[in-house]
Order: structure tokens, then sequence, then C-alpha cells
């Protein structure tokens, strides 16, 4: 997993005397169909039931925390695809990518079937 853009800028920004970034109040997964670069631009999903979902987040220590919140995803209406990658943003819709990577395991989605991100599959790191 690594830091989206705009996660890189606002700690440049910040351990540098930037201007000084404003603390997400909530974080929501995204889902993804290819790989959404560190701009989170590619491949979410839409439609057919699809949603951002809040996560939450253990404490950081030495520079890392992972989520303690379990999510699952159902496809309603229609088919999601091949769902392989994820990407934490800092609002339900639109907003500010803070970090994108592939899921451990790729899985086909169909209209009717969940696919779930279990407690402690993301963990956040400074790298």
């Amino acid at each position: 997993m690594s830091k989206a853009n705009y996660a890189e800028t606002a700690v440049v920004d910040w351990l540098l005397g930037g201007a000084t970034p404003t603390r997400p109040s909530a974080r929501y997964l995204a889902l993804h169909t290819a790989d959404p670069t560190d701009a989170g631009a590619t491949g979410e999903l839409s439609g057919n039931g699809y949603a951002r979902q809040a996560i939450t987040f253990g404490a950081a220590s030495s520079g890392s925390a992972s989520n303690t919140s379990t999510h699952t995803f159902t496809a309603s209406g229609g088919d999601w695809g091949t769902v392989s990658h994820f990407s934490i943003w800092d609002a339900s819709t639109s907003g500010n990518c803070l970090y994108v990577g592939a899921l451990t395991t790729s899985r086909t989605i169909n209209d009717g079937e969940s696919g779930t991100v279990a407690a402690a599959a993301i963990a956040c790191s400074e790298d």
C-alpha cells in the first residue's frame, strides 16, 4: 500500500512549514477493478448497489495503523467484475484519496454476491 499524491503533498507541506492539513473526520474504503494509481482515479466501482464504506483504524504506532472494522460489499442489480484494489478516502463521494493498494486476493463479484474486507486486512504505513 502507498500514500496517494494528496497525502504525500500534505505531509511534505506540514513537515516543511507550508499549509497545515486538517485531519479527516472520517475515512472511507473504496473498491476498484484496476490499480487506482497514486491519484486514486482508476477503476472505482460505481452503480449496482456500490457505495464507499466508512472505515476505522486503530491508533497509529511506529508509523503504521490497521483497520479495525470488517466491510462487506454486496452487488445489487448487476455485476461488478473482478475487484482487485482498494483506496482510502476522506469523503464518502469525491474527496481526497489518502492511500491506495492491491487486495491480497482479487475476486469477481456478480449480482447478488458479496465480498468482505476483514479487520486488520489493510495496514496504512509511512511508506
